[in-house]
């Protein structure tokens, strides 16, 4: 089991730069762990932004920020960060950071068993 807590989020103008943090805690390792970011906007299902693998820390993006977020992880500090550059007025959202016990789709929010409490960001035009 594995408790994490996000920070990081705030107000930006488009074009700014944030980076979201993920720290975790509990008995498992932090490097066992797959770390999934999600965001939800007001009114819209929560969707996937951005993963990184426990094994090798390979990451995976959706389309949309491809390019201007990076996914990273220091297992040493138990933190997962996402850097989020040339935000867009559409990346306003409460970003998640998640962990699955075991999943088949890294991609699917139900596949996560582990979430934290969410950070508001929002970027104004």
């Amino acid at each position: 089991q594995v408790q994490l807590v996000e920070s990081g989020g705030g107000s930006v103008q488009a074009g700014g730069s944030l980076r979201l943090s993920c720290t975790a805690s509990g008995r498992s390792p932090f490097s066992y762990y797959v770390i999934g970011w999600f965001r939800q906007a007001p009114g819209k299902e929560r969707e996937f932004v951005a993963a990184i693998m426990s094994v090798g820390n390979k990451t995976y993006y959706t389309d949309s920020v491809k390019g201007r977020f990076a996914v990273s992880r220091d297992n040493a500090k138990n933190t997962a960060y996402l850097q989020m550059n040339s935000l867009h007025v559409e990346d306003t959202a409460v970003y998640y950071c998640a962990a699955p016990a075991t999943y088949t789709d890294y991609r699917a929010p139900w596949e996560y068993d582990y979430w934290g409490q969410g950070t508001q960001v929002t970027v104004s035009a």
